[in-house]
């Protein structure tokens, strides 16, 4: 594109682009691109490289690491064009919109010329490995240690609940690197490739029958001084970034989405007037006011992403504010969900075709996303302390070193 491109003018460059060189799709009834399915992550990366080429790739990432460099305004005017063409949607997370993100924020010249450019040509899946068998939401108090043997550092410990790691390339991995100090202060990034023969990973299977999550046990995971990511013992602060950039996406309020719209299968939206037919309740005042609010509060969210994504660039709203788009993410979705059950009745659990039976599958899911992301208690948490400005709520082990701290037992 050429400096002076305006928006609609790349718009329209970009709705030629696309009819010439991307599979035309139904939005309404897009392809299923299951995330725990290896033909989807292989579509996807063939796809983005397809956007590469074309010259559409990372339209908010820097033009020195492989994207376009231009505003939000951009990104947002490709994915309207883009929403009748098969996408790799399934990048945007955690690849694109928090792995990349955030080393874009706090990584080297090297890993972002590297890791940021190869996941735009589609040569790179990235992921985190931040959740830990025995952490719940205390992230600070990982015990995956790291310790420096010469000019690397040798890995071992456990993660869990890693988001499509068995088709990753790379991993982001907190770990642990001074137990002498509290358990902010001793933390260290490490960016670590998933085939290393030191990593066992296990995928693990939900209650819905799919399989995207996994576990990984890393036994003696060797990685140079050039994995680290910000500084040693600097961790927590490249953490406090990633999970910032995680809210913001598990919110749908990223702008180095690459496309919008629906991955397909569990994704698209609830149909209410469809859902409500199919099950004879089309003229049921309760069942159209029970929709009525859901549709609502899907309206309100997006707005809420527009407003608060545009405060915190424009530096109205501390990048915490991003909690607050995941917050009411989470409970939109679980509205969503309790309604369409509500209005399915027994055909979300008996029913053997349409949205009836697709409801109540996705119900097996709802409280995941009170959980992604950081939980949703955790969430208020960052909002009344940090956008808010509230007093902080007590905690025992702040300013303890971490090897004073109990863990899991009791005198």
């Amino acid at each position: 594109m050429t400096a002076a491109e305006s928006v609609a003018e790349f718009a329209a460059r970009a709705r030629v682009w696309l009819a010439d060189n991307m599979p035309a799709i139904d939005p309404e009834s897009p392809p299923a691109a299951p995330r725990d399915d290896e033909l989807s992550w292989r579509r996807a990366r063939e796809l983005q490289k397809r956007l590469w080429e074309g010259g559409f790739a990372g339209i908010c990432f820097p033009r020195e690491y492989g994207g376009l460099g231009l505003d939000p305004e951009y990104q947002q005017a490709f994915n309207v064009e883009s929403l009748g063409y098969e996408m790799p949607l399934i990048l945007n997370v955690p690849t694109f919109t928090i792995c990349c993100a955030t080393l874009l924020d706090t990584g080297t010249e090297e890993q972002k010329r590297q890791h940021i450019a190869g996941a735009l040509r589609g040569d790179e899946i990235l992921v985190q490995l931040l959740s830990e068998p025995s952490g719940g939401s205390d992230l600070a108090g990982v015990i995956t240690r790291a310790e420096r043997q010469g000019d690397r550092w040798v890995i071992n410990g456990a993660k869990t609940w890693s988001t499509s790691a068995f088709a990753a390339d790379y991993g982001l991995c907190l770990a642990r690197t001074d137990w002498d100090v509290p358990k902010h202060d001793g933390l260290t990034m490490f960016l670590v490739p998933i085939n290393h023969p030191g990593i066992t990973l296990r995928r693990i299977t939900q209650v819905s029958g799919g399989a995207e999550f996994c576990e990984e046990f890393l036994d003696g995971v060797d990685v140079g001084s050039d994995a680290v990511v910000g500084e040693v013992n600097g961790g927590w602060a490249v953490a406090s970034r990633q999970l910032y950039h995680e809210r913001r996406a598990v919110g749908q309020g990223s702008e180095f989405a690459s496309g919008s719209g629906n991955e397909g299968g569990h994704t698209i939206p609830v149909d209410y007037h469809e859902l409500a037919a199919t099950t004879g309740q089309a003229d049921n005042e309760r069942v159209q006011e029970m929709a009525g609010r859901a549709l609502v509060h899907r309206a309100v969210a997006q707005q809420l992403i527009n407003h608060v994504s545009s405060s915190v660039r424009d530096g109205g709203l501390p990048p915490a504010a991003g909690s607050l788009i995941r917050l009411f993410h989470a409970e939109t979705v679980m509205l969503e969900m309790d309604t369409a059950l509500s209005i399915a009745g027994p055909a979300g659990v008996v029913g053997t075709v349409g949205q009836g039976l697709q409801t109540g599958l996705r119900y097996l899911s709802r409280q995941s996303v009170a959980i992604g992301g950081g939980t949703t208690e955790m969430a208020r948490n960052v909002i009344g302390e940090r956008v808010l400005n509230f007093p902080r709520e007590y905690a025992a082990d702040r300013g303890v070193p971490f090897n004073q701290v109990r863990h899991g037992r009791s005198r």
